[in-house]
């Protein structure tokens, strides 16, 4: 075969992956600064590429792990009784391991948990209070 044609070939390929979308970097994009107890706390995952686009990141792309907590998806759940004050989270791209970040994610300390039984019965009161007002309207009118 000539060698000029194999080194134009070659040419060719370098150029054409020379303009594809390389790697750069994995991090972390969050929409807070301390994670919520007792909620599930979104996670973003951002993908940047040499070329400066960024995409974030789901499940199906991204390994999400953390020292503690329940992950659901792109989502952890930290409970009320929480007792440390911080998660270590890890994301890997599942399409090239050797991309990956690690953070450290403080958890907010002074919320007060929610009791459920007063919330609901906060909205029954409000519900209650809703159909008085319905029955007196169609009384009066």
């Amino acid at each position: 075969m000539n060698p000029s044609f194999l080194l134009l070939i070659m040419f060719s390929v370098l150029h054409t992956t020379s303009f594809a979308q390389q790697s750069d970097s994995l991090y972390f994009n969050l929409y807070t600064d301390s994670l919520k107890k007792g909620t599930w706390n979104y996670i973003n995952v951002e993908y940047k590429y040499a070329q400066g686009r960024v995409v974030p990141l789901t499940a199906p792309q991204v390994e999400l792990k953390s020292d503690r907590g329940i992950w659901d998806g792109n989502s952890l759940w930290i409970d009320w009784q929480f007792p440390f004050p911080y998660v270590e989270v890890e994301a890997r791209y599942k399409s090239n391991s050797v991309i990956s970040s690690k953070k450290i994610i403080w958890i907010r300390q002074h919320d007060e948990p929610m009791q459920p039984n007063q919330t609901d019965s906060l909205l029954n009161q409000l519900n209650k209070q809703n159909r008085r007002n319905v029955e007196r309207t169609k009384k009066a009118g």
